[in-house]
Protein backbone atom coordinates (compact mmCIF):
# COMPACT_ATOMS: atom_id res chain seq x y z
CA UNK A 1 0.00 0.00 0.00
CA UNK A 2 1.23 3.49 -0.81
CA UNK A 3 0.51 5.58 2.24
CA UNK A 4 -0.71 9.13 2.02
CA UNK A 5 2.11 11.57 2.67
CA UNK A 6 1.94 13.10 6.15
CA UNK A 7 0.67 16.63 5.66
CA UNK A 8 -0.17 19.01 8.47
CA UNK A 9 -3.33 21.03 7.96
CA UNK A 10 -1.46 24.33 7.67
CA UNK A 11 0.81 22.78 5.04
CA UNK A 12 -2.20 21.51 3.12
CA UNK A 13 -3.85 24.92 3.32
CA UNK A 14 -0.65 26.55 2.11
CA UNK A 15 -0.62 24.24 -0.90
CA UNK A 16 -4.31 24.83 -1.41
CA UNK A 17 -3.91 28.59 -1.31
CA UNK A 18 -1.24 28.41 -3.99
CA UNK A 19 -3.69 26.52 -6.18
CA UNK A 20 -6.67 28.70 -5.28
CA UNK A 21 -8.34 25.92 -3.30
CA UNK A 22 -8.41 27.18 0.28
CA UNK A 23 -12.02 28.29 0.05
CA UNK A 24 -13.13 24.91 -1.20
CA UNK A 25 -11.25 23.03 1.50
CA UNK A 26 -12.83 25.21 4.16
CA UNK A 27 -16.37 25.25 2.77
CA UNK A 28 -16.37 21.69 1.36
CA UNK A 29 -18.61 22.80 -1.50
CA UNK A 30 -18.25 24.05 -5.05
CA UNK A 31 -17.46 27.78 -5.31
CA UNK A 32 -19.73 30.36 -6.91
CA UNK A 33 -18.45 32.41 -9.86
CA UNK A 34 -19.73 35.87 -10.73
CA UNK A 35 -19.58 35.11 -14.46
CA UNK A 36 -20.04 31.70 -16.01
CA UNK A 37 -16.79 29.97 -16.82
CA UNK A 38 -16.59 27.22 -19.42
CA UNK A 39 -14.43 24.13 -19.13
CA UNK A 40 -13.88 21.38 -21.70
CA UNK A 41 -13.50 17.85 -20.30
CA UNK A 42 -12.29 15.12 -22.68
CA UNK A 43 -12.98 11.50 -21.72
CA UNK A 44 -12.91 8.13 -23.43
CA UNK A 45 -16.30 6.51 -23.97
CA UNK A 46 -17.17 4.36 -20.97
CA UNK A 47 -17.77 0.65 -21.41
CA UNK A 48 -20.50 1.21 -18.82
CA UNK A 49 -22.79 3.71 -20.59
CA UNK A 50 -24.60 4.51 -17.35
CA UNK A 51 -21.30 5.90 -16.04
CA UNK A 52 -21.27 8.60 -18.70
CA UNK A 53 -24.93 9.35 -17.97
CA UNK A 54 -24.11 9.87 -14.29
CA UNK A 55 -21.10 12.02 -15.13
CA UNK A 56 -23.22 14.29 -17.33
CA UNK A 57 -25.73 14.58 -14.50
CA UNK A 58 -22.94 15.65 -12.17
CA UNK A 59 -21.70 18.26 -14.64
CA UNK A 60 -25.18 19.76 -14.84
CA UNK A 61 -25.31 19.83 -11.05
CA UNK A 62 -21.93 21.56 -10.89
CA UNK A 63 -23.13 24.22 -13.30
CA UNK A 64 -26.07 24.98 -11.02
CA UNK A 65 -23.86 25.06 -7.94
CA UNK A 66 -20.84 26.90 -9.27
CA UNK A 67 -21.92 28.71 -12.41
CA UNK A 68 -19.31 26.78 -14.38
CA UNK A 69 -20.31 24.99 -17.57
CA UNK A 70 -18.28 21.82 -18.07
CA UNK A 71 -18.68 20.39 -21.55
CA UNK A 72 -18.03 16.65 -21.69
CA UNK A 73 -16.67 15.22 -24.93
CA UNK A 74 -16.25 11.45 -25.22
CA UNK A 75 -14.23 9.61 -27.88
CA UNK A 76 -12.92 6.08 -28.38
CA UNK A 77 -10.01 5.25 -26.08
CA UNK A 78 -7.89 4.20 -29.04
CA UNK A 79 -8.28 7.71 -30.50
CA UNK A 80 -7.39 9.55 -27.32
CA UNK A 81 -3.61 9.75 -27.65
CA UNK A 82 -3.86 11.32 -31.09
CA UNK A 83 -6.16 14.00 -29.66
CA UNK A 84 -3.81 14.63 -26.74
CA UNK A 85 -0.84 15.05 -29.08
CA UNK A 86 -2.76 17.39 -31.38
CA UNK A 87 -3.93 19.55 -28.46
CA UNK A 88 -0.41 19.83 -27.06
CA UNK A 89 1.06 20.79 -30.42
CA UNK A 90 -1.66 23.38 -31.05
CA UNK A 91 -1.60 24.56 -27.41
CA UNK A 92 -5.37 24.55 -27.38
CA UNK A 93 -8.07 22.02 -26.68
CA UNK A 94 -9.70 20.42 -23.68
CA UNK A 95 -8.81 21.92 -20.30
CA UNK A 96 -8.89 18.52 -18.60
CA UNK A 97 -8.13 15.23 -20.34
CA UNK A 98 -8.59 11.74 -18.97
CA UNK A 99 -5.39 9.73 -19.31
CA UNK A 100 -5.09 5.97 -18.99
CA UNK A 101 -2.07 3.90 -17.97
CA UNK A 102 1.06 5.99 -17.29
CA UNK A 103 0.40 8.48 -20.09
CA UNK A 104 0.95 11.45 -17.75
CA UNK A 105 4.67 10.61 -17.84
CA UNK A 106 4.65 10.78 -21.62
CA UNK A 107 3.00 14.21 -21.72
CA UNK A 108 4.33 15.66 -18.48
CA UNK A 109 5.83 18.82 -19.98
CA UNK A 110 2.36 19.84 -21.11
CA UNK A 111 0.66 19.22 -17.76
CA UNK A 112 -0.07 21.70 -14.99
CA UNK A 113 0.92 21.06 -11.39
CA UNK A 114 -1.86 19.35 -9.43
CA UNK A 115 0.17 18.46 -6.34
CA UNK A 116 -2.18 20.19 -3.88
CA UNK A 117 -5.13 18.25 -5.24
CA UNK A 118 -3.29 14.94 -5.19
CA UNK A 119 -2.07 15.40 -1.62
CA UNK A 120 -5.55 16.42 -0.48
CA UNK A 121 -7.10 13.31 -2.03
CA UNK A 122 -4.45 11.00 -0.57
CA UNK A 123 -5.11 12.46 2.88
CA UNK A 124 -8.89 12.43 2.48
CA UNK A 125 -9.28 8.95 0.99
CA UNK A 126 -6.68 6.74 2.56
CA UNK A 127 -3.72 6.77 0.19
CA UNK A 128 -3.35 5.64 -3.41
CA UNK A 129 -2.82 2.18 -4.80
CA UNK A 130 0.81 1.77 -5.93
CA UNK A 131 -0.30 1.50 -9.58
CA UNK A 132 -2.26 4.78 -9.35
CA UNK A 133 0.68 6.63 -7.86
CA UNK A 134 3.14 5.13 -10.34
CA UNK A 135 0.93 6.22 -13.23
CA UNK A 136 0.68 9.85 -12.15
CA UNK A 137 3.79 10.73 -10.14
CA UNK A 138 7.47 11.03 -11.00
CA UNK A 139 10.32 11.92 -8.66
CA UNK A 140 7.89 13.29 -6.10
CA UNK A 141 6.01 15.51 -8.55
CA UNK A 142 2.38 14.81 -9.29
CA UNK A 143 1.65 14.89 -13.02
CA UNK A 144 -2.10 14.17 -12.88
CA UNK A 145 -4.86 13.46 -10.37
CA UNK A 146 -5.63 9.71 -10.02
CA UNK A 147 -9.33 9.06 -10.67
CA UNK A 148 -10.02 5.33 -10.84
CA UNK A 149 -8.65 1.90 -11.77
CA UNK A 150 -10.27 -0.44 -14.29
CA UNK A 151 -9.81 -4.00 -13.09
CA UNK A 152 -8.96 -6.63 -15.72
CA UNK A 153 -9.75 -10.27 -14.98
CA UNK A 154 -10.61 -13.29 -17.12
CA UNK A 155 -14.35 -13.61 -17.70
CA UNK A 156 -15.38 -17.23 -18.30
CA UNK A 157 -18.37 -19.51 -18.78
CA UNK A 158 -18.58 -21.67 -15.66
CA UNK A 159 -20.68 -24.44 -17.22
CA UNK A 160 -18.39 -24.75 -20.23
CA UNK A 161 -15.33 -24.98 -17.98
CA UNK A 162 -17.10 -27.69 -15.95
CA UNK A 163 -18.00 -29.64 -19.08
CA UNK A 164 -14.31 -29.54 -20.01
CA UNK A 165 -13.39 -30.96 -16.61
CA UNK A 166 -12.63 -27.75 -14.67
CA UNK A 167 -14.93 -27.16 -11.70
CA UNK A 168 -12.80 -24.29 -10.44
CA UNK A 169 -10.65 -21.66 -12.12
CA UNK A 170 -7.17 -22.75 -13.25
CA UNK A 171 -4.39 -21.84 -10.84
CA UNK A 172 -1.46 -22.01 -13.26
CA UNK A 173 -0.92 -21.02 -16.86
CA UNK A 174 -0.19 -24.61 -17.79
CA UNK A 175 -3.56 -25.66 -16.34
CA UNK A 176 -5.20 -22.87 -18.34
CA UNK A 177 -3.45 -24.00 -21.52
CA UNK A 178 -4.57 -27.62 -21.11
CA UNK A 179 -8.11 -26.56 -20.26
CA UNK A 180 -8.16 -24.15 -23.21
CA UNK A 181 -7.14 -26.96 -25.55
CA UNK A 182 -10.08 -29.08 -24.39
CA UNK A 183 -12.44 -26.13 -24.78
CA UNK A 184 -11.19 -25.34 -28.27
CA UNK A 185 -11.68 -28.98 -29.27
CA UNK A 186 -15.32 -28.51 -28.23
CA UNK A 187 -15.64 -25.39 -30.41
CA UNK A 188 -15.32 -23.06 -27.42
CA UNK A 189 -11.89 -21.38 -27.72
CA UNK A 190 -10.35 -18.71 -25.53
CA UNK A 191 -10.51 -15.22 -27.04
CA UNK A 192 -7.38 -13.09 -26.61
CA UNK A 193 -6.44 -10.01 -28.62
CA UNK A 194 -2.86 -9.38 -29.70
CA UNK A 195 -3.80 -6.25 -31.62
CA UNK A 196 -2.96 -2.57 -31.34
CA UNK A 197 -5.64 -1.85 -28.78
CA UNK A 198 -4.98 -0.01 -25.57
CA UNK A 199 -6.59 -2.29 -22.99
CA UNK A 200 -6.93 -6.03 -23.35
CA UNK A 201 -3.85 -6.81 -25.46
CA UNK A 202 -1.15 -5.10 -23.35
CA UNK A 203 -2.94 -6.10 -20.14
CA UNK A 204 -2.30 -9.70 -21.24
CA UNK A 205 1.16 -9.29 -22.77
CA UNK A 206 2.89 -7.57 -19.86
CA UNK A 207 1.69 -9.97 -17.12
CA UNK A 208 2.56 -12.91 -19.38
CA UNK A 209 6.17 -11.72 -19.47
CA UNK A 210 6.18 -11.23 -15.70
CA UNK A 211 4.61 -14.66 -15.15
CA UNK A 212 7.83 -16.30 -16.30
CA UNK A 213 10.12 -13.91 -14.42
CA UNK A 214 10.83 -11.67 -17.41
CA UNK A 215 11.35 -7.91 -17.37
CA UNK A 216 11.80 -5.02 -19.79
CA UNK A 217 14.65 -3.31 -17.97
CA UNK A 218 16.90 -3.52 -14.94
CA UNK A 219 15.89 -1.54 -11.82
CA UNK A 220 17.48 1.63 -13.19
CA UNK A 221 15.07 1.66 -16.10
CA UNK A 222 17.89 2.44 -18.52
CA UNK A 223 19.25 -1.00 -19.45
CA UNK A 224 17.06 -3.41 -21.42
CA UNK A 225 17.13 -6.99 -20.09
CA UNK A 226 14.33 -8.51 -22.17
CA UNK A 227 16.58 -10.92 -24.08
CA UNK A 228 16.46 -13.69 -21.49
CA UNK A 229 15.47 -17.31 -21.07
CA UNK A 230 12.43 -16.10 -19.10
CA UNK A 231 11.15 -14.03 -22.02
CA UNK A 232 11.82 -16.89 -24.43
CA UNK A 233 9.86 -19.24 -22.20
CA UNK A 234 6.90 -16.85 -22.09
CA UNK A 235 6.86 -16.48 -25.89
CA UNK A 236 7.04 -20.24 -26.42
CA UNK A 237 4.18 -20.73 -23.96
CA UNK A 238 2.07 -18.11 -25.76
CA UNK A 239 2.75 -19.68 -29.16
CA UNK A 240 1.52 -23.06 -27.92
CA UNK A 241 -1.44 -21.53 -26.08
CA UNK A 242 -2.47 -19.63 -29.20
CA UNK A 243 -2.35 -22.69 -31.41
CA UNK A 244 -3.94 -25.10 -28.95
CA UNK A 245 -6.49 -22.98 -27.10
CA UNK A 246 -7.23 -19.63 -28.75
CA UNK A 247 -9.51 -18.27 -31.46
CA UNK A 248 -6.82 -17.53 -34.04
CA UNK A 249 -9.06 -14.94 -35.69
CA UNK A 250 -8.65 -12.73 -32.62
CA UNK A 251 -5.20 -11.47 -33.59
CA UNK A 252 -6.29 -7.91 -34.38
CA UNK A 253 -9.30 -7.64 -32.08
CA UNK A 254 -9.89 -4.32 -30.37
CA UNK A 255 -11.29 -3.90 -26.86
CA UNK A 256 -14.88 -4.51 -28.00
CA UNK A 257 -14.54 -7.59 -30.22
CA UNK A 258 -14.08 -9.97 -27.33
CA UNK A 259 -17.15 -8.56 -25.56
CA UNK A 260 -19.27 -9.27 -28.61
CA UNK A 261 -17.74 -12.72 -29.16
CA UNK A 262 -18.33 -13.70 -25.54
CA UNK A 263 -21.95 -12.56 -25.58
CA UNK A 264 -22.48 -14.39 -28.89
CA UNK A 265 -21.27 -17.66 -27.35
CA UNK A 266 -18.23 -17.82 -29.65
CA UNK A 267 -15.54 -17.92 -26.93
CA UNK A 268 -15.36 -19.47 -23.48
CA UNK A 269 -13.04 -17.00 -21.74
CA UNK A 270 -11.32 -13.67 -22.30
CA UNK A 271 -9.30 -11.12 -20.34
CA UNK A 272 -11.53 -8.10 -19.87
CA UNK A 273 -12.93 -5.50 -17.56
CA UNK A 274 -16.20 -6.32 -15.84
CA UNK A 275 -18.22 -4.90 -18.75
CA UNK A 276 -19.03 -8.37 -20.18
CA UNK A 277 -20.68 -9.38 -16.93
CA UNK A 278 -22.34 -6.05 -16.14
CA UNK A 279 -23.85 -5.71 -19.61
CA UNK A 280 -25.19 -9.27 -19.47
CA UNK A 281 -26.68 -8.64 -16.03
CA UNK A 282 -28.35 -5.42 -17.14
CA UNK A 283 -29.64 -7.00 -20.37
CA UNK A 284 -30.74 -10.54 -19.40
CA UNK A 285 -33.35 -10.77 -22.14
CA UNK A 286 -30.82 -9.80 -24.80
CA UNK A 287 -27.73 -11.74 -23.70
CA UNK A 288 -28.75 -15.40 -23.54
CA UNK A 289 -26.86 -18.66 -23.63
CA UNK A 290 -27.35 -21.60 -26.00
CA UNK A 291 -30.22 -22.84 -23.82
CA UNK A 292 -32.07 -19.55 -24.07
CA UNK A 293 -31.37 -18.64 -20.45
CA UNK A 294 -29.81 -15.42 -19.17
CA UNK A 295 -26.06 -15.83 -19.73
CA UNK A 296 -25.14 -13.75 -16.70
CA UNK A 297 -25.85 -16.69 -14.36
CA UNK A 298 -23.00 -18.61 -16.05
CA UNK A 299 -20.30 -15.90 -15.99
CA UNK A 300 -17.58 -15.52 -13.38
CA UNK A 301 -14.01 -14.19 -13.20
CA UNK A 302 -10.48 -15.21 -12.24
CA UNK A 303 -7.08 -13.52 -12.30
CA UNK A 304 -4.39 -14.43 -14.83
CA UNK A 305 -2.96 -17.68 -13.40
CA UNK A 306 0.59 -18.02 -12.16
CA UNK A 307 3.39 -18.99 -14.49
CA UNK A 308 6.74 -20.12 -13.15
CA UNK A 309 6.45 -17.31 -10.59
CA UNK A 310 3.40 -15.63 -9.02
CA UNK A 311 1.82 -13.40 -11.64
CA UNK A 312 0.94 -9.79 -10.83
CA UNK A 313 -1.82 -8.54 -13.08
CA UNK A 314 -2.13 -5.23 -14.82
CA UNK A 315 -5.16 -3.10 -14.00
CA UNK A 316 -5.58 0.19 -15.81
CA UNK A 317 -5.01 3.34 -13.73
CA UNK A 318 -6.92 6.38 -14.95
CA UNK A 319 -6.08 10.00 -14.09
CA UNK A 320 -7.32 13.50 -14.85
CA UNK A 321 -4.63 15.70 -16.39
CA UNK A 322 -4.96 19.48 -16.26
CA UNK A 323 -3.38 20.86 -19.41
CA UNK A 324 -0.82 23.62 -18.96
CA UNK A 325 -2.20 25.57 -21.93
CA UNK A 326 -5.63 25.90 -20.27
CA UNK A 327 -6.64 29.48 -19.52
CA UNK A 328 -8.94 28.27 -16.75
CA UNK A 329 -6.46 26.81 -14.27
CA UNK A 330 -8.18 27.94 -11.07
CA UNK A 331 -11.66 26.93 -12.24
CA UNK A 332 -10.37 23.57 -13.49
CA UNK A 333 -8.71 22.76 -10.16
CA UNK A 334 -11.82 23.75 -8.24
CA UNK A 335 -13.93 21.52 -10.47
CA UNK A 336 -11.58 18.55 -10.05
CA UNK A 337 -11.62 18.98 -6.27
CA UNK A 338 -15.42 18.77 -6.38
CA UNK A 339 -15.57 15.86 -8.86
CA UNK A 340 -13.05 13.75 -6.93
CA UNK A 341 -14.73 14.33 -3.59
CA UNK A 342 -16.30 11.37 -1.80
CA UNK A 343 -19.87 12.44 -2.55
CA UNK A 344 -19.52 12.86 -6.31
CA UNK A 345 -17.11 10.01 -6.92
CA UNK A 346 -19.22 7.78 -4.69
CA UNK A 347 -22.28 8.29 -6.86
CA UNK A 348 -20.33 7.54 -10.04
CA UNK A 349 -18.65 4.55 -8.34
CA UNK A 350 -22.01 3.02 -7.44
CA UNK A 351 -23.20 3.26 -11.04
CA UNK A 352 -20.03 1.46 -12.18
CA UNK A 353 -20.88 -1.52 -9.92
CA UNK A 354 -17.27 -2.66 -9.75
CA UNK A 355 -16.17 -1.98 -13.33
CA UNK A 356 -14.09 0.98 -12.15
CA UNK A 357 -12.78 1.04 -8.61
CA UNK A 358 -11.30 3.97 -6.75
CA UNK A 359 -7.68 5.06 -7.06
CA UNK A 360 -7.42 4.74 -3.26
CA UNK A 361 -8.10 1.85 -0.89
CA UNK A 362 -10.92 3.81 0.76
CA UNK A 363 -13.31 2.52 -1.89
CA UNK A 364 -12.61 -1.15 -1.07
CA UNK A 365 -14.80 -0.66 2.00
CA UNK A 366 -17.73 0.92 0.17
CA UNK A 367 -21.12 -0.77 0.82
CA UNK A 368 -21.49 -1.47 -2.91
CA UNK A 369 -19.21 -4.51 -2.46
CA UNK A 370 -21.75 -6.09 -0.12
CA UNK A 371 -24.46 -5.67 -2.76
CA UNK A 372 -22.71 -6.86 -5.92
CA UNK A 373 -22.99 -10.44 -7.13
CA UNK A 374 -20.37 -12.97 -6.10
CA UNK A 375 -18.94 -12.99 -9.62
CA UNK A 376 -17.95 -9.34 -9.20
CA UNK A 377 -16.25 -9.59 -5.83
CA UNK A 378 -12.76 -10.42 -7.23
CA UNK A 379 -12.66 -6.90 -8.66
CA UNK A 380 -12.84 -5.43 -5.15
CA UNK A 381 -9.11 -5.86 -4.49
CA UNK A 382 -7.79 -6.43 -8.01
CA UNK A 383 -5.97 -3.08 -8.11
CA UNK A 384 -3.86 -4.14 -5.12
CA UNK A 385 -2.10 -6.75 -7.27
CA UNK A 386 -1.13 -4.55 -10.20
CA UNK A 387 2.33 -3.83 -11.57
CA UNK A 388 3.19 -0.88 -13.81
CA UNK A 389 4.79 -0.95 -17.24
CA UNK A 390 8.58 -0.61 -17.32
CA UNK A 391 9.34 -3.30 -14.75
CA UNK A 392 11.86 -3.83 -13.22
CA UNK A 393 12.52 -0.11 -13.64
CA UNK A 394 10.33 2.76 -12.47
CA UNK A 395 7.28 4.08 -14.25
CA UNK A 396 8.55 6.62 -16.77
CA UNK A 397 7.96 8.37 -20.07
CA UNK A 398 10.12 5.70 -21.70
CA UNK A 399 7.91 2.95 -20.31
CA UNK A 400 4.84 4.80 -21.59
CA UNK A 401 6.45 5.14 -25.02
CA UNK A 402 7.27 1.43 -25.19
CA UNK A 403 3.70 0.61 -24.25
CA UNK A 404 2.28 3.08 -26.79
CA UNK A 405 4.35 1.42 -29.52
CA UNK A 406 2.92 -2.02 -28.59
CA UNK A 407 6.40 -3.55 -28.54
CA UNK A 408 5.62 -6.41 -26.16
CA UNK A 409 2.23 -7.05 -27.74
CA UNK A 410 3.89 -7.27 -31.16
CA UNK A 411 6.56 -9.62 -29.80
CA UNK A 412 3.87 -12.17 -29.01
CA UNK A 413 1.87 -11.40 -32.16
CA UNK A 414 4.90 -12.03 -34.37
CA UNK A 415 5.60 -15.32 -32.61
CA UNK A 416 2.06 -16.71 -32.95
CA UNK A 417 2.21 -15.85 -36.65
CA UNK A 418 5.31 -17.95 -37.20
CA UNK A 419 8.39 -16.00 -36.12
CA UNK A 420 10.67 -18.03 -33.87
CA UNK A 421 10.74 -17.16 -30.18
CA UNK A 422 14.42 -16.23 -30.47
CA UNK A 423 13.75 -13.83 -33.34
CA UNK A 424 10.62 -12.35 -31.73
CA UNK A 425 12.43 -11.62 -28.47
CA UNK A 426 15.43 -10.31 -30.39
CA UNK A 427 13.23 -7.95 -32.41
CA UNK A 428 11.48 -6.66 -29.28
CA UNK A 429 14.80 -6.20 -27.48
CA UNK A 430 16.11 -4.04 -30.32
CA UNK A 431 12.93 -1.94 -30.30
CA UNK A 432 13.05 -1.48 -26.54
CA UNK A 433 16.68 -0.36 -26.73
CA UNK A 434 15.66 2.42 -29.10
CA UNK A 435 13.27 3.64 -26.42
CA UNK A 436 15.18 3.06 -23.18
CA UNK A 437 18.81 3.35 -24.26
CA UNK A 438 18.60 5.72 -27.21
Amino acid sequence: MVSAPSIERRTLLKLATAAGLAGILAARRAPAHAHETRLHLLHSISFIPEGDVELRRQLAEYRRLAGVEVRLETINLNDLQARITAAIEARTGADIIIMAHNWPHLYQRALADVSALCEWKASDQGGYYPVSEAAARENGRWLALPYDVVGLLIAYRRSWFAEAGAHEAPRTLDEYRRLGARLKAQGRPVGQSLGHTLGDAPAWAYPLLWAFGGAETDPSGRTVVLNSKEALESVRWMTAFWREACDEGALAWDDTNNNRAFHAGEISATLNGASIYIYARRNPDKIRDERGQAMVRDISHFAIPDGTVPTPGYHIPVSHALMRYSRNQKAAQEFLRWLHGKEQFGRWFEVQEGYSVGATRFWQEHPVWERVDGAMKPYRTAASASRMFGYAGPSSARAAEAYSKFILVDMYAKAVQGMSAVDAVGWATAELRKVYEG
